[in-house]
Formats: structure tokens, sequence, C-alpha cells
């Protein structure tokens, strides 16, 4: 056995050196650093966390083959490798699929040289805030339940189709009556985009997201599923307690206050604010809200 890893080491290990580092060198490490951490974020909050420790034990049990020169099962590895990776992106295509959105969510291009110059500065009006903080809140003192989608950059259009098209201005009597038990339009999600209701009843993906509390049920899955796959900001008013949460970038922030969710929405009311975070070198600006990691 020592013999064996005395080879081992031989064969793999004294052939390494220690090239000359440069500036370019020092820049492709961080890049590379970069993106190792943002795929390991984005394996670790979908179910390909689990096919990755099954692939850390496959590795070990092959480096295990390898020190031992088992050489029937190196072949094997070896054959085996090029079928695994397209079984791999045929079972996880949906996260794969998710992890491209979220890239091209990024819009740096647009960010740095703004191209829509004749889009509005805002999602939405003020009066939009106002009726969506007041129906949610209404809505809980009564404990009825609702999902509402605000969109952002990436449009909701697959999600939409699920549901029935409206268009209608924003108000909290037109959302207190969409929700209204025993309503036509009370089961599922709407979705905002810009002043406007576009659609009701959509159907949302679900969370697979296992560290949830177990106490929430579908709705607030929807929610966090939906702000997994988009950039919007998702309200959800709990029908049995009546508490709003809100889900954003996978992550959801219950029983908020009033204030609290006047907050977040004029966070993601301003466009100008979000292209401006994406150009470190000009600062912040003076009425810039910070928002929370």
């Amino acid at each position: 056995m020592g013999a064996q890893f005395e080879r081992f080491l031989e064969k793999y290990i004294s052939a390494w050196y220690i090239p000359e580092i440069k500036v370019v060198d020092i820049i492709e490490i961080i890049i590379i650093s970069v993106l190792v951490y943002e795929i390991m974020v984005w394996i670790k909050n979908t179910k390909a966390w689990m096919l990755l420790k099954g692939m850390l034990v496959l590795c070990a049990f092959i480096l295990v083959a390898a020190i031992f020169e088992m050489n029937t099962i190196l072949f094997l590895a070896s054959h085996a490798i090029d079928v695994l990776a397209m079984a791999a992106v045929v079972v996880f295509q949906p996260e794969l699929r998710r992890a491209l959105e979220k890239l091209g969510e990024k819009n740096i291009l647009s960010s740095v040289v703004p191209l829509d110059k004749k889009k509005e500065s805002v999602r939405f009006s003020t009066e939009t805030i106002d009726g969506i903080v007041r129906a949610c809140f209404e809505m809980g003192k009564v404990k009825t339940g609702a999902l509402i989608v605000v969109e952002r950059a990436i449009k909701l259009t697959e999600y939409e189709s699920t549901g029935i098209r409206l268009d209608c201005l924003v108000s909290s009597q037109v959302l207190i009556n969409i929700f209204e038990h025993n309503t036509p339009l009370h089961d599922g999600a709407i979705i905002i985009r810009g002043d406007r209701i576009v659609s009701a009843t959509c159907y949302l993906p679900l969370s697979d997201n296992m560290k949830l509390s177990k106490d929430l049920g579908t709705r607030h899955r929807a929610a966090v599923g939906m702000s997994e796959v988009s950039d919007a900001l998702i309200i959800a008013v709990s029908e049995e307690t009546g508490a709003v949460s809100i889900a954003m970038g996978g992550r959801l922030e219950r029983n908020v206050r009033p204030e609290r969710l006047t907050e977040r929405l004029l966070d993601v009311q301003d466009r100008t604010v979000e292209r401006k975070r994406l150009i470190p070198w000009k600062g912040r600006r003076k009425d810039e809200r910070k928002t929370d990691k």
C-alpha cells in the first residue's frame, strides 16, 4: 500500500510547478473565483446540491481507485463521464434555465451604456404603491389570503398566460375585490406591470428550498418560488394569520409592517437607482435607499 501511494505521488505530484504569476493571471483567478462562487450559491439553492454531493462522493471513489490502480473502475469511469454529464443537463434543465434567466437579469451592458433613454425612470406611481399597501393590510385584518406579483425587469409573460388576462389600474378597492372569498378571481396570484393589473388567477412555481419553515403554506412557497426564477417582488397575505410577507431574490421576509412594505416597493420603483448600483465608480446617489442583502 505504501509503495502504491509513493508511485502515485511521484507520477502526479512531482510534476507540479509554480508558474510565473502576472497581473493578468491574478485578474483571471479573481474572475474564476467569482464565477465558481456564484455557481456554488446557485447549486446550494437548488436540487443540484444533492447532485453535487453525489459527484463529490464519486470523485473520492475514483481518486481511491486511481491511487490503488484499479484500472477497470478507471476505464468505466472515463467512459461514463460524458453520459452522466448529458443526464445531468436533462434532469436539471429547469434549474439551468433559471440560472440563465438570472444571468440575463443582470443587464450589465445596458446599465453601463444606457440605451433606453426614452423609457420612464419609474415602473409605477406612488398611487400604485399606496393602493397595494392599503389593500394588503386591509385584507390582512380580515384574514383574506392574497398573492401579488410586482413585475420588474424580467417579463413574466409565461406566468401571465396561465391566468385570466386583465387590464385595469391598480387600486386598493380592485385588489380587495379580486381576492375576496368565493369570487371567480380570488384563487391564484395577480401580476402587476407598471400601474396596471395584467393577469389574475396565475399559477406560480413552488420553491424547492428545504430550509423554508414547515408552517408555510402553498401561497408562501409560491411567493418564494417566483422570487427564485425572476427579479419580481412578491407580496403574500396569509389567510390563517393575516400577516403580510415579502419575497424577493429567493428570500422571504415575514410579518412586515406597512412602513416596511412601502419601503421595499419604493426600492424597486426607481429604475434609475438600480442602474446606478451597477456603476460603482459613479458613487451612490444621496437619495438612494439601501436595500437588504
